[in-house]
């Protein structure tokens, strides 16, 4: 899944879907770190550039402040100083207050009207869930392969499956960290573009696909009943991962935001569709489906080395700036997405990109596209393909090589504070005094002494 790496289709219609489908539970969200308000509330300081300017465009970037509930303190426009092709650019200065969760997306937002917005606000430090608990408020979508709204989506047409679509979503919406995961009777329809996939792309991974893959996927046929008569049902296959590496799933209604997606990780939470592709079209879907999460995902993350080389893209990610959150996704795109390693002298796939695309496992092993070395500072800011094929590929030299840069490469991330995530609790703690980096550095000279101990019963 490419997380985030929306155009608008309607200003209004966009944005407030966005607001008012995924972001009204968040508003119960804590302030940042350097803006811990008990209203929820961040003052933000913004400056924008609006090009040839008429009502129209004007009359949107107001909408944009509407839609989220934005408190104007003041709002200003000049002539612009620098205009680039129009004597009719205006400078706007905007003091104002909106939820402190809602201001990446504003931003965003206003970002699809207007031009060089920036906002004291973005080096500070964006909310990010604490414990488990707060994943609930992470389901922020993006809405651009939505089947009611993308014209090029199969199932834009099909009522019916638009309304099936809308099913899957209520459950995921409402769902609760704690609840049973949703069981699904899936339609006959569905099992049957299941089975499609699932026996051509099985004939592909006994050469194709990395041994960590194949190895668990032996073992989903075994315990978890994969097999191309029954689609999987999540919460057999979330009980089989946290018994192997202790990642479970969770119900998501679509593509989420990447900040949302990877905080999860930080959590071993994999947040994973129900919803079947359109049956149309059952070599390809232009968003993730649960082909997607069940073939492509699910058994890497049944790999310890892989289940901790994405919680560690999900740890960097909680309270970085947006720029690095970019990054960070576009790491997740080329590694966990469509990822690459050498294995017995040979090229295999663990990205669930390729795992889940027949076409795309089959050109990736081929001749026809690049390859380079994986290597994060390059990867993170490669240019990527979401609508085709790749036309380059990150080779990794192991899974474990690729973990030691990808920590190599985290450490440099910037930021004003250290994390450590606590397994027991499963939450999130910012060592910001000496008494909790203290406890933290104990509990790992216990564990250190465990380990010891039983260094000398085997020798």
């Amino acid at each position: 899944m490419k997380t985030d790496l929306v155009g608008i289709s309607g200003q209004k219609e966009e944005a407030s879907k966005e607001k008012e489908m995924h972001g009204i539970e968040s508003l119960k969200r804590q302030g940042s770190l350097d803006s811990n308000r008990e209203d929820g509330r961040a003052t933000l300081i913004l400056t924008l550039t609006l090009c040839n300017v008429m009502k129209t465009e004007l009359s949107k970037a107001a909408k944009v402040f509407e839609i989220f509930e934005t408190e104007i303190h003041h709002f200003e426009t000049r002539r612009a100083k620098k205009p680039k092709n129009s004597a009719d650019n205006l400078d706007i200065f905007v003091e104002c207050e909106v939820h402190s969760a809602d201001v990446s997306i504003l931003i965003t937002s206003l970002k699809r009207v207007a031009e060089d917005v920036k906002t004291s606000r973005e080096d500070k430090v964006p909310w990010f869930p604490r414990k488990i608990q707060d994943l609930d408020t992470c389901h922020h979508l993006i809405t651009k392969y939505d089947p009611s709204l993308d014209h090029g989506h199969p199932g834009y047409a099909d009522l019916e499956y638009k309304k099936r679509r809308a099913f899957f979503a209520d459950l995921a919406f409402n769902y609760r960290e704690g609840d049973p995961l949703p069981r699904i009777e899936y339609t006959a329809q569905e099992t049957a573009t299941w089975r499609e996939v699932y026996r051509k792309l099985s004939s592909l991974y006994p050469t194709h696909a990395c041994m960590q893959y194949l190895d668990a996927f032996q073992q989903l046929e075994k315990h978890c009943g994969y097999q191309e008569d029954s689609i999987p049902q999540l919460q057999d296959v979330s009980r089989f991962l946290k018994e192997r590496t202790g990642f479970q799933l969770r119900p998501a209604a679509g593509l989420l935001s990447a900040r949302d997606f990877l905080a999860s990780l930080a959590f071993r939470v994999f947040q994973s569709t129900q919803y079947m592709r359109h049956f149309s079209s059952p070599m390809h879907s232009p968003e993730p489906d649960c082909c997607h999460e069940l073939l492509g995902h699910v058994p890497m993350l049944a790999d310890k080395e892989f289940a901790q080389f994405s919680q560690d893209i999900g740890l960097a990610s909680l309270g970085s700036s947006e720029a690095e959150i970019e990054k960070l996704a576009t790491l997740y795109w080329f590694t966990v997405e469509f990822g690459l390693c050498k294995q017995n002298g040979s090229i295999k796939a663990y990205g669930a990109g390729l795992l889940s695309s027949y076409g795309e496992l089959m050109y990736a092993l081929s001749n026809k596209p690049e390859y380079k070395p994986f290597d994060p500072e390059v990867t993170a800011v490669h240019p990527y393909q979401d609508q085709a094929f790749q036309p380059v590929y990150f080779i990794a030299e192991n899974l474990e090589d690729a973990k030691a840069k990808l920590q190599n490469y985290m450490m440099k991330i910037k930021k004003p504070f250290s994390l450590h995530y606590d397994p027991f609790t499963r939450s999130i703690e910012v060592m910001n005094t000496h008494q909790k980096v203290k406890r933290a550095l104990h509990q790992m000279k216990e564990e250190l002494k465990n380990l010891c101990l039983a260094l000398e019963n085997l020798s």
